[in-house]
Parts: structure tokens; C-alpha cells; sequence
């Protein structure tokens, strides 16, 4: 018997080394597109600084025909000199998803066919597993058009974390509890604002409404990312103006009726429709006090 069991065990831990030997073969090819595109990059920043173009400068003949050359007074190095003092461009905010698709593996596949020009630098499984798909430093393209305060170009400033989670479903407590982890991490390596942690659906109202009414942002707000309001809401004095507020924290207010449905999906969530009841305003009111 005790034989037996050992072949089994011996049998398990050969089909488990197999399983993770076919999961790691299964991307090996876009692994290897991987390096090539970080190693071009690499490439790109060892070059000397470029030359700077002059500009240029339209005058007109004797006869009245435009004439374009370049601006003769323009100064432009003739060679370069690097600073000593620099490092890696570091990302500020912190952009949360879910997939909208139905496991894992077809996010996995979804981010590593060419055709989809979608990718994130964490997909977290319903399961707790993390999978790291870019390095922090690269700029993703996971955010899309959108706008958070004056912020027009998330991609290059934000780090996407997408969630396994068909967005009619709530998410699970390992995922949740991962998702806590890889926070804490980002939180601390980048020295990541508290304000700075938000939804998809804050940046590109218009567009989207990931993550669900489902995600648990008080619960994340209780461990330091993002803000919550507090149990106890004062009414807002008279002269408080909503859409300034709205403003103020982050929304583009340009779509008002998106914008009050994209804060309602983050801080009511169950009614997201596009008017602000007075208790919306109080909610409103008590997160503005934070900006």
C-alpha cells in the first residue's frame, strides 16, 4: 500500500511538472515576441540623444514665391553629453478592469495574438493566481482614450490590472485578496497617491463600466487605495456645486450624465443611473473634502 501511494505521488508530481511545462510552452512564442520588443527598447534608450531638427522658416523672393529653409539662426548640438543624474520614468496611477471574458486562459490569449493591440501589466485570475504580463516600466495599452483631472494619456502614467471576472458576477476572495497583495506592492515601490487608484469606468465614462458594481472599493479604500465616503455624511453647504466637484476628483464632466453614472458605479453602486439624489450629493460632498 505504502508503495502504492508513493507511485501515485510520484505520478502526480510528474503530470504537475508536465501541466506547468505545456503552460509555459504554450507562450513561449509570444515570450520570445516579448523580448525582442523590450531588447528594441532597450536598444532605442543606449542611442545618443537625436539630433534636433531646426525649424523652418518661409520667406518669399523678389517675385513673391515662397521660399521654405531652415531657421539660419537656429543653435543645435553638434554632439551630445549625458547627465549623470536619472532613472526610470515611475507609473502614478493605478487602473482597475475586468475582463469581460469568461476564464484566464482567454484573457491570456486575448492579450498575446496581435489582432486585439489590448494588453495589461496584471491579469489576476478568479482563483488568486497573478500573472504578470509586462514589465511595470513599459507603457500598456490597456486604458484607451480617457481623461482623469488634466490627464489625457493614462497608458503612460498608469499601471492596468485586469480582473477574471465576466462583469455580472461578484468577485471571489482569493481574487480580492491577491489584488490587496499586488496593491501593496505597487503602493509602496512607486509611492502611489492614495487618490490614484480608480476605476476604468472613472477615466472613460463614455465607453466603459469596468469594474462592476460587484468590486469591492470599500473594502480596498479600508487598506489605502482609493477613498470611501464615511458612515456619518454632513450636508453640503449651499454653495456647493456638484459638477465642480465632480470635476475637482477627477471626472471628465464634459458627458455630464456619464460622468455622475461612472462616480454612482464607483461609490453607490446599487443605482447607477444618471441623476444625483441628495444622498449621491452628501456621498459627493464628503469625497470632495479629500481633494
Amino acid at each position: 500500500m505504502r508503495t502504492h501511494r508513493i507511485k501515485v505521488a510520484v505520478l502526480l508530481t510528474g503530470a504537475a511538472f508536465m501541466l506547468s511545462a505545456c503552460n509555459a510552452n504554450r507562450y513561449a512564442k509570444t515570450n520570445r515576441v516579448y523580448k525582442k520588443q523590450i531588447n528594441a527598447l532597450t536598444e532605442q534608450i543606449r542611442q545618443p540623444l537625436p539630433y534636433i531638427t531646426p525649424r523652418l522658416i518661409t520667406t518669399y523672393d523678389t517675385s513673391g514665391v515662397a521660399v521654405v529653409s531652415e531657421d539660419p539662426q537656429a543653435k543645435n548640438p553638434e554632439h551630445w553629453v549625458g547627465a549623470i543624474h536619472f532613472n526610470l520614468r515611475k507609473p502614478n496611477y493605478v487602473v482597475i478592469h475586468h475582463t469581460a471574458q469568461d476564464s484566464l486562459q482567454q484573457t491570456l490569449h486575448t492579450f498575446t495574438v496581435p489582432h486585439t493591440q489590448v494588453s495589461s501589466h496584471y491579469v489576476i485570475g478568479r482563483d488568486g493566481e497573478i500573472v504578470q504580463m509586462l514589465n511595470d516600466y513599459v507603457r500598456g495599452w490597456h486604458a484607451g482614450a480617457g481623461k482623469w483631472g488634466s490627464v489625457t494619456d493614462l497608458n503612460s502614467v498608469s499601471l492596468g490590472i485586469e480582473l477574471d471576472n465576466n462583469g455580472s458576477e461578484p468577485f471571489s476572495e482569493a481574487q480580492i485578496h491577491s489584488l490587496l497583495n499586488v496593491l501593496d506592492t505597487l503602493k509602496t515601490k512607486y509611492n502611489i497617491p492614495t487618490a490614484n487608484f480608480i476605476a476604468h469606468s472613472d477615466i472613460a465614462p463614455t465607453r466603459k463600466v469596468d469594474p462592476s458594481a460587484f468590486f469591492p472599493w470599500k473594502r480596498l479604500a479600508e487598506s489605502g487605495f482609493g477613498y470611501w465616503p464615511g458612515d456619518s455624511l454632513a450636508n453640503p453647504p449651499e454653495h456647493f456645486n456638484p459638477v465642480d466637484a465632480l470635476r475637482i476628483i477627477g471626472y471628465d464632466t464634459s458627458n455630464l450624465e456619464a460622468a455622475i453614472r461612472a462616480f454612482k458605479l464607483h461609490y453607490i453602486q446599487h443605482d447607477v443611473s444618471a441623476v444625483l439624489t441628495e444622498d449621491d450629493i452628501c456621498v459627493l460632498y464628503d469625497l470632495y473634502l479629500n481633494y
